[in-house]
């Protein structure tokens, strides 16, 4: 009863302005600052009402885990900085290593740091991720920037050299920067890396890193890390609009 009489309610107060806009051109001065005032304060809530709605079904939803993958794939992943909000979005002069969050660090070696980051909800129709991350950078005389992601134990979990580990990065820079994506894994007392260049002048930056030929101790593999290092970054804005990683076995000759 209760929606039935809400909905009959919505209908009796539709119908009453549509009376009020045909019978206007008639009405007094009196009762048109009274409908005014009242439409006013009606207007107030259901623009509340439009921002809030269109904020949560038109932008990416917060917490999308939602990507392309390819076939074969056994684990998937995009960070929590694409997907929710960090308690401090934005950090100015930053020191020359920050942690933004549990899983995402950014170090330099520049000691006059003119560098900020900020978190920005995603807006544009093409965004699959909530959020994205804003690196500004004017001056820099230091030899590397780079953005570093620790990768979660379940990236570890049944890792083989049949893996390939595939990574996309979807990034926007004001002007030309060369940026390398650096694949590091842990195993037992050593340490090997696979570095691949992105090419930022194409629309997909996807890189597949192939495992078959590292010296892994498949048993003993503890940790996985990626650096996306930038080199140069003087002088421009460096967005990154989403950033995931999915694991998926190498396809059978």
């Amino acid at each position: 009863m209760g929606k039935l009489l809400e909905r009959y309610l919505h209908r009796k107060t539709i119908a009453r302005w549509q009376r009020a806009v045909q019978d206007a051109a008639g009405a007094t001065n009196p009762q048109l600052r009274q409908q005014r005032d009242e439409a006013r304060k009606l207007r107030a809530q259901l623009e509340r009402l439009l921002q809030e709605a269109n904020e949560r079904l038109t932008l990416p939803l917060i917490g999308s885990k939602q990507f392309p993958k390819p076939l074969g794939t056994d684990w998937c992943w995009r960070p929590d900085l694409w997907r929710g909000p960090l308690p401090r979005p934005g950090l100015a002069s930053i020191p020359r290593k920050v942690e933004l969050d549990q899983q995402v660090k950014i170090f330099h070696d520049c000691a006059l740091s003119e560098i900020s980051v900020r978190q920005a909800r995603n807006m544009d129709e093409k965004d699959l991720a909530a959020f994205g991350l804003g690196v500004e950078v004017f001056g820099f005389a230091g030899s590397f920037l780079s953005v570093s992601l620790d990768l979660p134990p379940e990236a570890v979990q049944g890792l083989t050299r049949q893996h390939l580990m595939r990574v996309d990065a979807q990034i926007e820079t004001e002007r030309p920067l060369d940026v390398t994506a650096r694949l590091n894994i842990q195993h037992g007392p050593n340490t090997d890396s696979v570095p691949r260049s992105l090419d930022l002048s194409t629309s997909s930056n996807v890189l597949d890193f192939d495992l078959a030929n590292l010296p892994l101790n498949e048993r003993r593999i503890d940790k996985i890390w990626l650096d996306l290092v930038l080199t140069n970054p003087a002088m421009n804005r460096i967005v990154l609009r989403d950033l995931t990683l999915c694991r998926h076995h190498r396809a059978d000759l």
